[in-house]
Parts: structure tokens; sequence; C-alpha cells
């Protein structure tokens, strides 16, 4: 669930179809500009696509708590050094309270992709230590307004399987480590290694 343009924040031509939100690592000058490979498809925050049959709907970017109370594109965006937001913090890195609601609104969603993950989602920490909740709870306050049959994640890059609110939350790992193949009619689905 996003990052997806290269360590150039370039974004290549794969082959086929894919719908994706944005992660926190994009080239958001691209994503703005809609200038990406037409086989990449978009789906802005707060909106949702069909895909097959199925209703799929994102919220892209990351929880920062000196942006969420702002409106979407409040800030002015500042100077990057680099292709891609990592060097210098990029508003659009982030979503905002609005984009939140919005999403709260949204019905008869069957795929909810979201790059953070709900919360409670322990993520294990060195040394032993009581593992933190790395979840948002916006992105939990979604998942339990919008019942989707499946909500997928992948800011953490490590599978893991949760239920939040009856929903199956699936965290996606790098896709050079493992992806998911998803039945489009129970979206049931298998891990691949």
């Amino acid at each position: 669930m996003g990052d997806v343009a290269d360590a150039a924040g370039s974004y290549e031509p794969i082959g086929g179809a894919l719908y994706w939100i944005k992660g926190n690592n994009e080239n958001f000058d691209a994503i703005a500009a809609d200038d990406f490979p037409p086989e990449l498809r978009h789906i802005p925050n707060a909106s949702a696509v069909t895909v097959g049959g199925l209703r799929v709907a994102g919220l892209g970017g990351t929880f920062a708590p000196t942006m969420f109370e702002l409106a979407p594109g409040e800030l002015p965006h500042p100077k990057k050094g680099t292709a891609k937001a990592t060097a210098l913090a990029d508003r659009r890195r982030h979503f905002v309270r609005a984009e939140v609601e919005s999403c709260k609104r949204l019905r008869g969603v069957d795929v909810l992709l979201t790059h953070e993950a709900p919360s409670p989602f322990r993520v294990t920490v060195p040394g032993g230590r009581r593992p933190n909740d790395a979840g948002k709870p916006a992105i939990t306050e979604i998942i339990a307004a919008v019942r989707p049959r499946l909500h997928l994640f992948g800011h953490h890059h490590r599978f893991a399987e949760i239920d939040v609110h009856g929903v199956r939350s699936v965290c996606l790992d790098l896709v050079s480590r493992s992806y998911l193949l998803i039945d489009g009619r129970t979206l049931k689905y298998d891990v691949v290694s």
C-alpha cells in the first residue's frame, strides 16, 4: 500500500494494471500531476473506485499530529531536495482529519486500502521490550464506520493478520518477500512467499 516510486522518485511501467494509494515515500509532484505510466492507477484519499466488480477505497499517507488538524492543502509544500519526499517533511505525505471523516462516510466498500495500520497493531521492538502499538486510531475509526469486507495496509512492511471490529485486516509484507493472491468473489487470500 503505497511507496510505489523507486529510489529516484520515478514510476516505472509494470506491464499490468495496479491500483494504489500513496505511501509516505512517493514523488508527490508526480502524483499531483498524474504523471506516471497509465497502468498505475492512483486512488486519491477518501475516494473509491470499482476494480473487477469490487469497490476499493483508499486513504494513503501517514499520521502526523502536527498535520492532522489542517485542511487538505492548507500548508504550502516545502521545497524538497530530492524527487522523493523523504529528505524533507512534505505535507502531502500525511492524511488529515477531513480525509478521515470523508472516508468514514463511504459505503459499500469491499476492500479498504490504507498505508497506516489500525490500532492496536503491535510491532516488536528490539531488546525484548513490550511491543509498541504502531496503529492509528483514525484508521480503526474508518474500519468501524465503513465495515469493508477486507482491509489491507502496508506501512510496516511485514506480513501480519489481525481482526478489527470483525474485519480482516492484513499488513502486507515487502513484495520481494511475499504477496497475497486474493479471490475476487470471497476475498479469501493465499500468502505467496
